[in-house]
């Protein structure tokens, strides 16, 4: 599954440089599946979603730090554990029941952005 940042953010920033895939955003941040990835032009993610890697998409969040759940891997493939949960100093990265995945999942996502 994915990490979502709740909103008890206080915008600290001490995930975003943590992320191994890019897939943390300042809020009001406009993002894209390039950065941070190997990805580029027209690729159908894992889940089936067609997208342009480059068009930039509107935020998530207006207000505090989000997490694109496409992008999130949990750090699989990278690190033991989520490294902005590691590092928030409020505890507000938390799992995403929302977006549940399993290991082999995050693991082929992350061969997906990365080993093109």
């Amino acid at each position: 599954m994915a990490i979502i940042i709740t909103d008890e953010c206080i915008n600290c920033g001490a995930c975003e440089p943590e992320c191994p895939n890019n897939a943390i955003y300042e809020g009001q941040e406009k993002w894209n599946y390039t950065k941070g990835t190997k990805l580029e032009g027209d690729v159908v993610l894992p889940n089936g979603n067609k997208v342009n890697s480059e068009i930039e998409n509107n935020p998530i969040s207006d207000e505090f730090f989000f997490i694109v759940p496409d992008k999130c891997t949990e750090c699989m493939g990278f690190h033991e554990e989520p490294q902005c949960a590691a590092v928030c100093p409020v505890d507000c990265c938390v799992p995403d029941e929302d977006n549940v995945e399993t290991e082999n999942e995050l693991l082929s996502k992350q061969k997906f952005m990365h080993d093109k």
